[in-house]
């Protein structure tokens, strides 16, 4: 049996999706913080992070709750503004140090042709060159300082062992393909920030980071959650959020008109539409066997999962570098969680409450909760989710006429 009410051990799993992701999952920790009576999101006993996951894992473990790290995304009424356009500064140290490399591959291949012409082709005599390719486009040292300066201050810590609670930021060594959980016994001395950039570390568009004497890339290439790593500290709750599914046109299709029009094939969009599809398939259904493999293997631990509908062209399409687009998609997160909560409430009411936690039916209720706007009106996501809600009560109402 799981253990009840306070005794019970509480953690958060984060995935990765890049800005998009973060600021999803932003927005859904601030409707569970509003929806969830008994529990405070920033002292829960462990965290575990991937990717942009772990940007915000590492923040909410420093004492800086939803509503804060939606200010700091979308307003300019902190002092502390994130920008995700400076994550997308070129890497010009890098471009200059592979540059410099190629007279001598460039040599170095053509003596290779040279010495026998007859038996090697021009291609396969110059593929060395192509050690001169960046490792990555982007620079991501900017995370390190920004999270450097943001845990700096505020009683914050950019030190794991000085966390109040446990704090685990998931990268791979690219070199062996090992799963790296900085936090944990052995990895607690590299600063949060160090292993946040390298868990954010995608190949192709960033660098990967040095730690030591190993090289760490995205801690997404093995595991989308890594949530077995809060089940082996003990949690025997885990509230996890994946903001990145699989999208579907046809489904979409089918809803009304929306603000975002989606195309009726992906294929219109062009390579990085392609690309984006792709890679959400690939990663949600390894994030599926994982949560199934979990049922098994940690019995009578409670995992719940909060992410995206698969015709969520919002999640989708958002431009996420826009003020809008991030104010908007920010929004959209906490009336979609907010709505899925209200949908799924006899699923989790019972799962929560075996935590001491309570479902706030009240709060999901008030259609008229904005999570950015200080004047409190519906607008058009309010209205879906008053919707969505409506026609779930309709659902409920209809199966007990039929009992």
């Amino acid at each position: 049996m799981v253990a009840t009410s306070k005794g019970s051990k509480i953690g958060l799993a984060l995935a990765g999706g890049g800005p998009v992701g973060g600021i999803y999952e932003v927005g859904a920790l601030a409707a569970l913080a509003e929806a969830l009576k008994g529990i405070d999101l920033t002292t829960l006993d462990v965290y575990v992070g991937v990717s942009s996951g772990a940007f915000m894992s590492a923040a909410v473990a420093n004492g800086l709750g939803p509503a804060k790290l939606a200010r700091m995304l979308v307003e300019d009424d902190t002092d502390e503004v994130f920008d995700p356009e400076m994550l997308l500064r070129p890497a010009f140290a890098e471009y200059l140090q592979r540059a410099l490399a190629v007279p001598l591959l460039f040599w170095s291949s053509l003596r290779q042709y040279l010495s026998d012409p007859w038996h090697l082709s021009l291609v396969e005599s110059f593929q060395g060159l192509s050690h001169a390719l960046p490792a990555g486009i982007f620079n991501g040292a900017g995370i390190d300082r920004l999270l450097r300066r943001l845990f700096s201050t505020g009683g914050r810590t950019n030190d794991f062992r000085q966390l109040e609670h446990r704090l685990f930021i998931v990268a791979t060594d690219l070199d062996t393909g090992e799963s790296v959980a900085f936090g944990s016994e052995g990895h607690d001395e590299v600063p949060i920030s160090v292993a946040v950039q390298a868990s954010a570390a995608l190949p192709g568009l960033f660098p990967p980071v040095r730690i030591g004497d190993r090289y760490f890339v995205d801690g997404a290439l093995i595991k989308t959650l890594h949530a077995s790593v809060a089940l082996q500290e003990g949690a025997e709750l885990l509230i996890c959020i994946n903001p990145l599914v699989p999208f579907d046109s046809r489904l979409a299709a089918q809803r009304p008109p929306h603000a975002t029009p989606a195309p009726s094939h992906l294929v219109e969009g062009g390579l990085p539409v392609v690309l984006s599809q792709t890679f959400r398939a690939i990663i949600h259904s390894r994030m599926r066997t994982g949560m199934d493999r979990y049922r098994h293997e940690f019995e009578g631990r409670d995992v719940v999962l909060f992410e995206p509908t698969r015709d969520d062209a919002d999640m989708f399409f958002t431009n996420v570098f826009s003020y809008r687009g991030r104010s908007r998609l920010c929004e959209h997160a906490y009336q979609r969680t907010r709505s899925d909560l209200y949908r799924r409430r006899h699923e989790l009411r019972p799962i929560f409450a075996r935590h001491g936690i309570e479902l706030d039916l009240g709060v999901l209720k008030d259609h008229s909760r904005s999570l950015l706007s200080r004047k409190r009106r519906p607008d058009l996501a309010t209205s879906t989710s008053a919707l969505d809600a409506a026609l779930s009560d309709l659902d409920v109402w209809l199966q007990a006429r039929k009992a």
